[in-house]
């Protein structure tokens, strides 16, 4: 059973994405909170498998809540449920621990692929965010700059697990994938973070989007 914090201020967005959640026997939504406080507190109460936390909340926004949370519990996954026009927000959370990004007017399935990549110690990035991220980051010039030369300088077995690592895949799918041990994939990721410079899944997801070793 996965285990989700689900924080975001307004009720009617909440009881969507309980509903959406609980439409799957192997998720179960423990605690809810509306403000980014209240979800730090909740998180520490119920540590959870998932937190999905929005960005703009009162008190404290999303992002601090995510890294405070990140800090202190790091087997909790988080991601951010984002909408359109809050890619910038995106981008910020890169650098902290941030392991998914959900588009909350996105396809259910989506929402749902993404708390269990989460969840399996993956990183997802829903399609429609991806690709916006990647063009704004391209359109700024920053992070996009030298991405293929950066993928060009791994092995053909590690860009292989990278572009797994960008579809949201966790080690253990990625093995069975590509019929690989476990232990010899998170060998593989951790070298793939060392070489492209990246602090973690998700900015070396970005890589692999922008490197085009997978297309949002």
């Amino acid at each position: 059973m996965i285990r989700v914090l689900l924080a975001d201020d307004e009720t009617l967005i909440r009881a969507g994405v309980r509903t959406l959640l609980g439409a799957d026997p192997a998720v179960e939504v423990v605690a809810e909170a509306g403000d980014g406080r209240a979800a730090i507190d909740a998180a520490l109460a119920y540590r959870p498998d998932v937190a999905l936390l929005d960005i703009r909340m009162p008190r404290l926004d999303g992002l601090a809540a995510a890294a405070e949370i990140v800090r202190a519990l790091p087997a909790t996954g988080v991601a951010m449920l984002t909408t359109f026009g809050e890619d910038e927000y995106v981008a910020r959370a890169l650098d902290s621990g941030v392991r998914g990004f959900l588009l909350k007017s996105g396809d259910p399935r989506e929402l749902l692929a993404g708390v269990h990549a989460v969840a399996a110690g993956g990183a997802y990035l829903s399609p429609t965010v991806a690709g916006r991220v990647v063009e704004r980051l391209r359109g700024s010039g920053t992070r996009e700059t030298g991405a293929r030369s950066r993928v060009a300088a791994l092995t053909e077995r590690e860009r292989e697990v990278l572009a797994l690592v960008g579809a949201g895949l966790s080690n253990a799918q990625i093995a069975r994938r590509l019929h690989l041990v476990e232990g010899t994939v998170k060998g593989h990721v951790s070298t793939i973070l060392t070489r492209l410079g990246t602090a973690n899944r998700v900015q070396a997801a970005i890589v692999a989007y922008e490197a085009g070793l997978c297309a949002p």
